[in-house]
């Protein structure tokens, strides 16, 4: 497990970068089970949840 408390350089920790969104023709709006709008809204989560801890890691509100 790796210990996320401790601060890193910037190169060895990078910024999280924030998921591309789908383009407006990716979603076909018939209710796919694993809809692309779903699946971006998940990663979008998952960055933020990501970037906040960065912040934390690296002294930032």
């Amino acid at each position: 497990m790796m210990d996320t408390t401790t601060p890193r350089a910037p190169g060895d920790d990078p910024m999280p970068q924030p998921p591309q969104p789908p383009e407006p023709g990716d979603c076909c709006h018939s209710g796919c089970t694993f809809c692309v709008e779903d699946m971006y809204q998940d990663q979008l989560e998952r960055y933020r949840a990501a970037l906040k801890a960065w912040r934390e890691r690296h002294g930032e509100s």
